[in-house]
C-alpha cells in the first residue's frame, strides 16, 4: 500500500459507518472527522510497572523498592496523589473531543460523542467522569404539536430514563480544527439536519480574550420540509450545591467556582430555563415540561438551597422558527468563574490571568457569558484569518492541517495555570542582575503573567524543561509573551540554590533540592506549590541533566531570534554564562566536549550513556555555537574567543569520536549497544537551524554528515520499523531491529518525531519529514483513538505510556521549518533573479 492510499484508508476508515448523505453547515474540509458510531478496533493498555522486562527489573531494584516507599508514603499516609503513578495510570478511553475553555482558566472537555467527560478546574488535577445529566436536547413542532423530541447522545444510561436516549450515531459525526468543534446531527424521518459549532477563545497573539474560562455553542439548523418548523435546543447542566437561577455555584472550601449557562436573548428567540432538577430517577418531570409546549417554565426567583449530599441540575432552552426550506440558529454559552486558586500545599492564593478583565470576586459569569456571547464573531473572524494561509496551501497533507492546529489543545488543557504575577514576588529570589541574577519583576512577566503547563496529565509536573524544549515552539510562535514569561522564570529558578538534602529515587543517594546555576527539571506539582519549591522531580539528581542547560541556552537565542527582543537576551546573557560554566567541568580530558554518565541523555531511564553522546554532545555544540552569536550581540568580544576556540575542538572532538561514516552513534563508548541509532542525534542542528544558524560562521556540524546521517534515521528507524507508518522508533540497531536495552528505546516519541520531521524540512527532506510525521499522526488520532489525548510513547504492539502528553506540540517546529523553507528559497529566487538581471546587464555592456 503507497502512503497515499494508506492516509487515504485510515481517514476513510473513522467515518465509513456514516450513512447520511448531510455534510452540516459551514462544516471545513480540513481537520479530524469521526462518525459517533466508529468503534475503534485497537484497545491498547497504558504501561505499568509489571511492563518492565526482567532484565531491566533487575538492574533496577533499587530503584523500585524506593519509589514503591514514596508512592505508599504519598498515596497511604499524606492522602495525595503522586505526580507520576506507575500503579494506576489511566485506562485508555477513546471518547474526547476539543476541550471547552481558553488559556489558563481550568478546561472542561466534550467527547466526540457529545459527552461532557473530562474537567479540570482545580488547577493541574483531573477529574474523570462522564455526567449523564449534561446534555443537549432537540424538540421540533410543527402546527402547536411537538413530533419529534430526542436527547442528542448515542447513550443509553440507566438512570434518566424519562429521556429519549439512543440516537443512531450512524447519522452523525463530529469534525475537530482546534479551537473550534463541529457536530452535524441529521435527524432521521425529520429532513432536518443540526449543526452544533463548539468555539473557544483561543487566538494566537491575543493575551486578554484567549485567558477566558468560556465556550460558545451555536446551533445551525437546516429544515429541508416544504412546511415550517418550531425548533428547540435545551441544555442541561448537572453540578454543584446550590442553584441561583443558572448559575451552579460549586461551593467547596478550597476553589470554589461557580458555572453559568446562557443563551443570548435576541428578536425572534424565545429564552426559558429550569433553575433546579433532580438529576435522580427517571427525570421524566423537566422532559415533559419541553416537550409540552417546547419551552421550560422559567420559574422566578432563586431555587433553594440543595440539600447535603445531594446534586442538582439546572436546564436552558432557547426556541427559534426555521422556515420551509430555510435556515436559523440558535445560541448558548457556557462559562466557569474560580478566579482564585490554591495549589495542594495551599500556601498562597493565585489570582487567575482573566481576573484582570472580570474580577476577583467570584461574580463574573454572567458578564463572561455575556462577553462572550457578543465577541465569539470576532473570535472566528481571527481564528480564520489565522488559519486560513496554512488550510489553503495545497502542497500541504490534509492529516498535517488537522495535527497541527488540533495538537494546540494542550496549550489549554495541560492543567495549564495563567496568574498575576503577585506585587511582592521576585522572580529570582533577590538575586539581582548586577550579580548575575534578573529583575525583581521584569516588564514581560509583570504584563503577561506566570505561565506554567504540565509535562502531561498524568506527569503531573510544571513546565518540565526537558520536554518544554520541544513543546516551546507553539508557545513561541503563537503566544510569544508567554514564552518569555516562561523562560524568565526558569532562570529565576536557575540563579537560585535549596541546599535541602533530598532523596533521589533513581541513584538512591541524597543531594540538594536545587544547585545553584542549574536548570530545573521542572517548577514544582499542582499537588505542592509551584514556582515556590522548584524541581519535584525525584527520579534523577538535578546534576545527572546536563541536556536541560543547554536546552536553556538554545531556548534563549531561539526566542530572541524570533521576537528580536533585545532586553530579554540582555536579561539573559549572564545566566545563559553561568550555566555554561556549569557544564564545562564535564569536559572531563580538556577535548571541548562534554561527557555522559549514568542516565543524562534524553531521559531514556536505563540507556546507559558512557562518554560524549550524540544527543549532549549536539546539544553542547549547538549551545555554544549560539553563545558565539549572543556574544557578538552584546559586543563581548572576550566571550566569543573563548567560546569559539571550545567550538572549534569539540567539533572536531564529536566528529572523530562518534561519526561512523552513516551517522553519529549513541555514545562512544565501544560497548555493544554504542552504535544504536538515535532517532533524535540531530536535536542540537535541528535548534540551530531553527534560530537561523547552522551555516557559515555559526555552523557546528558539516552539513553533509547531518543529511547523512537524517537519511540513515529515516531509512532504520521509520522505514525499517512497523512497515514504516508507525513514526521513528527512539532506538535503532543497524542491522534494523529496534533497541530493547532499555524501557524507552523501543518507544515511538510523538514529540521527538515531529522534531525529527521539523528538522529533515530544514534540510530539503520534506517529503521524508512529512513521511515521518504521518506515522504518528495515523497511529494516535485515526488507529488508536487517542484525539485530544497525544500520549508521550507507544511501542509498535500493545502499550502506549502518558496520555495527554506535552510534548507534542513540537509539530510547529514543522511549521517553523517549513515557513523557513519558503523564506529561503523565495529569498533564492529574488537572489537568482537579481543575478540574472546584472548578468545581462553585463553581458549588454560588454557587447
Amino acid at each position: 500500500m503507497t502512503t497515499s492510499e494508506w492516509g487515504e484508508k485510515s481517514s476513510a476508515d473513522l467515518m465509513s459507518r456514516y450513512v447520511s448523505k448531510e455534510m452540516g453547515y459551514g462544516v471545513p474540509k480540513e481537520g479530524w472527522r469521526i462518525c459517533l458510531a466508529h468503534e475503534f478496533k485497537e484497545k491498547r493498555k497504558p504501561f505499568q510497572a509489571k511492563d518492565v522486562s526482567l532484565s531491566n527489573v533487575l538492574e533496577h531494584v533499587g530503584l523500585g523498592i524506593r519509589y514503591l516507599k514514596w508512592w505508599y508514603k504519598k498515596t497511604q499516609v499524606e492522602k495525595k496523589a503522586p505526580f507520576i503513578d506507575m500503579f494506576r495510570a489511566q485506562p485508555l478511553r477513546q471518547i474526547y473531543g476539543a476541550p471547552l475553555g481558553g488559556i489558563g482558566g481550568g478546561t472542561i472537555t466534550r467527547g466526540w460523542r457529545g459527552e461532557f467527560c473530562r474537567w479540570q478546574l482545580n488547577p493541574g488535577m483531573y477529574h474523570y467522569e462522564t455526567v449523564t445529566a449534561n446534555q443537549f436536547t432537540v424538540c421540533l413542532r410543527r402546527g402547536g404539536q411537538t413530533v419529534y423530541q430526542q436527547v442528542l447522545s448515542v447513550e443509553r444510561p440507566p438512570t434518566l430514563q424519562g429521556w429519549n436516549w439512543g440516537y443512531c450515531g450512524e447519522y452523525a459525526f463530529y469534525h475537530a480544527l482546534y479551537p473550534r468543534a463541529w457536530t452535524v446531527y441529521h435527524l432521521p424521518g425529520q429532513n432536518v439536519t443540526l449543526t452544533c459549532r463548539q468555539i473557544s477563545p483561543v487566538i494566537p497573539h491575543d493575551y486578554q480574550d484567549s485567558s477566558l474560562p468560556v465556550a460558545v455553542f451555536v446551533w445551525d439548523i437546516e429544515n429541508k420540509n416544504d412546511y415550517a418548523l418550531d425548533v428547540s435546543i435545551m441544555f442541561t447542566m448537572k453540578e454543584g450545591e446550590a442553584v441561583s437561577g443558572v448559575l451552579l455555584h460549586h461551593c467547596l472550601a478550597v476553589n470554589p467556582y461557580t458555572l453559568c449557562i446562557a443563551a443570548r436573548e435576541q428578536p425572534g428567540r424565545e429564552v426559558s430555563h429550569q433553575t433546579a432538577f433532580s438529576p435522580k430517577g427517571t427525570c421524566s418531570g423537566l422532559w415533559s415540561d419541553l416537550i409540552t409546549d417546547g419551552r421550560l417554565d422559567s420559574p422566578t426567583g432563586s431555587s433553594p438551597p440543595t440539600p447535603k449530599g445531594e446534586k442538582v441540575a439546572a436546564a436552558l432552552a432557547v426556541s427559534c422558527s426555521v422556515p420551509a426550506q430555510g435556515h436559523n440558529s440558535l445560541e448558548f454559552c457556557l462559562a466557569w468563574d474560580m478566579p482564585n486558586i490554591m495549589f495542594g500545599s495551599r500556601e498562597r492564593k493565585h489570582t487567575r490571568r482573566y481576573t484582570r478583565y472580570f474580577g476577583t470576586k467570584g461574580d463574573a459569569s454572567p458578564s463572561l457569558g455575556h462577553y462572550a456571547l457578543t465577541h465569539y464573531r470576532q473570535w472566528e473572524k481571527s481564528i480564520d484569518e489565522w488559519q486560513r494561509p496554512i488550510l489553503q496551501d495545497s502542497s500541504l497533507p490534509s492529516w498535517y492541517k488537522s495535527a497541527l492546529f488540533n495538537e494546540l489543545y494542550f496549550v489549554v488543557d495541560g492543567g495549564t495555570v495563567w496568574t498575576e504575577l503577585p506585587e511582592d514576588a521576585d522572580v529570582s529570589g533577590g538575586v539581582r542582575s548586577e550579580d548575575g541574577g534578573l529583575p525583581a519583576q521584569p516588564a514581560v512577566v509583570k504584563e503577561f503573567g506566570r505561565f506554567a503547563y504540565l509535562e502531561g496529565q498524568e506527569y503531573r509536573m510544571y513546565n518540565t524543561y526537558d520536554v518544554h524544549f520541544y513543546a516551546s515552539f507553539a508557545l513561541i510562535m503563537l503566544w510569544p509573551k508567554l514564552a518569555l514569561s516562561l523562560q524568565y522564570d526558569i532562570a529565576g529558578s536557575v540563579v537560585q540554590q535549596d541546599p535541602m538534602e533530598r532523596l533521589h529515587l533513581m541513584s538512591g543517594r541524597y543531594s540538594p533540592v536545587k544547585a545553584k546555576n542549574v536548570v530545573p527539571h521542572d517548577i514544582g506539582d499542582p499537588d505542592d506549590e509551584p514556582w515556590q519549591r522548584v524541581n519535584a522531580y525525584l527520579i534523577h539528581d538535578t546534576a545527572d541533566w546536563k541536556d536541560l542547560n543547554l536546552k536553556f541556552v538554545l531556548q534563549v537565542y531561539r526566542d530572541f531570534h524570533l521576537t528580536q527582543d533585545h532586553q530579554y537576551l540582555k536579561d539573559m546573557w549572564p545566566v545563559c554564562q553561568a550555566v555554561m560554566e556549569s557544564e564545562m567541568k564535564f569536559d572531563l580530558d580538556g577535548d571541548g566536549l562534554i561527557e555522559n554518565s549514568g542516565y543524562a541523555d534524553q531521559t531514556y531511564d536505563g540507556w546507559t550513556v558512557t562518554g560524549p553522546s550524540a544527543y549532549c554532545g549536539g546539544l553542547w555544540l549547538a549551545s555554544l555555537c549560539v553563545m558565539c552569536k549572543m556574544a557578538k550581540l552584546v559586543e563581548n568580544e572576550e566571550a566569543y574567543k573563548r567560546y569559539r576556540d571550545i567550538l572549534d575542538r569539540g567539533s572536531a572532538a564529536y566528529d572523530k569520536l562518534l561519526w561512523n561514516g552513516k551517522y553519529y552513534n549513541y555514545d562512544s563508548s565501544g560497548r555493544d549497544l554504542s552504535n544504536s541509532v538515535m532517532s533524535d542525534q540531530c536535536a542540537g542542528h535541528w535548534f540551530l537551524k531553527a534560530s537561523g544558524l547552522g551555516e557559515g560562521e555559526y555552523q557546528a556540524f558539516p552539513k553533509e554528515k547531518i543529511q547523512t546521517a537524517l537519511k540513515s534515521v529515516f531509512d532504520l528507524n521509520v522505514m525499517s520499523f512497523a512497515g514504516g507508518q508507525m513514526g521513528a522508533v527512539n532506538g535503532m540497531r543497524p542491522e534494523g531491529v529496534p533497541d530493547r536495552s532499555s524501557v524507552q528505546s523501543d518507544e515511538v516519541w510523538i514529540g521527538v518525531v515531529y522534531g525529527l520531521a521539523a528538522t529533515m524540512i530544514h534540510e530539503g527532506m520534506q517529503e521524508e519529514g512529512m513521511r515521518t510525521a504521518e506515522g504518528c499522526y495515523r497511529t494516535v488520532w485515526e488507529r488508536l483513538g487517542m484525539a485530544f489525548q497525544t500520549p508521550e510513547a507507544y511501542c509498535e504492539k500493545g502499550i502506549y505510556r502518558s496520555l495527554a502528553y506535552m510534548r507534542p506540540l513540537s509539530v510547529w517546529a514543522m511549521q517553523l521549518a517549513l515557513n523557513t523553507s519558503q523564506k529561503d528559497q523565495t529569498a533564492a529566487a529574488q537572489t537568482e533573479a537579481t543575478d540574472g538581471e546584472q548578468g545581462q546587464g553585463l553581458g549588454e555592456t560588454q557587447s
